[in-house]
């Protein structure tokens, strides 16, 4: 069992709170967690750090998010904001000293991890994308109930949100109501609130990559994604899957967009066997 630590890290302009476990000369894993009012590395990572040994694990709250920085001025637009974060994330890596690192994107956060495979990469091993925003689709019931979150906030509104982020909330019992407490007491910081009214201000012209975009992008990846989805649309990774040359596609039944929470044994052994196959990526020189 991995420990788990959490510190702040100076990446250049911007504060990052960073979750990191397992040994730092490991291959490096970064995991790259989705938007969402009161989404955290702990709430989407945790499990899966904790519990995939021989690698160093560097789950950043991307800019704007939880803990980490909110800046006053995070340009506006989901566009304008992620290059902003992925500046942040490239200057973190520097920060921790990291030249090649696996990558696993979840929601916005695939977004963000395709945006840096873009500018930088050589800096890149394998790529995860889970649930990965970015296909040039509309965007869902459910997604636009999130983005709208702040206009009706409560604990209530909080839980019914999250019920759709999973296929199946009966297992979980009474603890959704509980998490959903927790994580609209969260949600209602001033910072995160205006971080995510930035991100989601429309904009003329949504981020989205094209085919061709994906096409020039030669690192082997993993796609997975829940079947019943009704956040990010399924059809979102077989776009991925039909453009990147070296991508694998696995659709999981029974699972929504939290396929790292529904079914975590299960992404665990699927994320371990394909790193594994892969050149290791250090934290140190490459």
């Amino acid at each position: 069992m991995n420990t788990i630590t959490t510190r702040d890290v100076q990446a250049e302009a911007w504060r990052l709170n960073v979750l990191e476990a397992g040994d730092t000369e490991a291959p490096a894993i970064l995991w790259l967690h989705g938007s969402g009012p009161g989404v955290s590395a702990r709430s989407n990572w945790a499990e899966l750090v904790e519990t995939m040994p021989d690698y160093h694990h560097i789950a950043p709250d991307v800019l704007g998010f939880a803990d980490s920085e909110h800046p006053e001025d995070l340009p506006a637009g989901v566009g304008a904001s992620s290059v902003t974060r992925v500046d942040s994330l490239f200057a973190l890596l520097d920060a921790l000293d990291v030249h090649k690192t696996h990558v696993v994107g979840n929601s916005l956060g695939g977004m963000l991890a395709m945006l840096m495979l873009q500018r930088k990469p050589e800096r890149f091993d394998r790529v995860i994308l889970m649930g990965s925003a970015g296909a040039p689709l509309p965007p869902s019931e459910n997604l636009i109930k999130m983005v709208l979150y702040y206009t009706n906030e409560s604990p209530d509104a909080m839980e019914n949100l999250l019920q759709h982020f999973m296929h199946d909330t009966s297992s979980f019992g009474d603890t959704l109501r509980e998490v959903a407490k927790e994580r609209a007491e969260f949600a209602a910081r001033s910072d995160i609130r205006r971080s995510h009214e930035r991100t989601f201000t429309p904009e003329p012209t949504p981020l989205f990559f094209t085919a061709e975009q994906l096409g020039e992008v030669d690192h082997e990846v993993l796609v997975v994604h829940g079947r019943e989805d009704s956040i990010i649309s399924v059809d979102a990774s077989y776009y991925y899957a039909k453009h990147l040359p070296n991508a694998q596609l696995h659709v999981l039944p029974h699972a929504g967009h939290w396929v790292q929470i529904e079914q975590a044994s299960r992404f665990r052994a699927l994320a371990e066997l394909f790193l594994s196959e892969g050149a290791s990526a250090t934290g140190g020189q490459a």
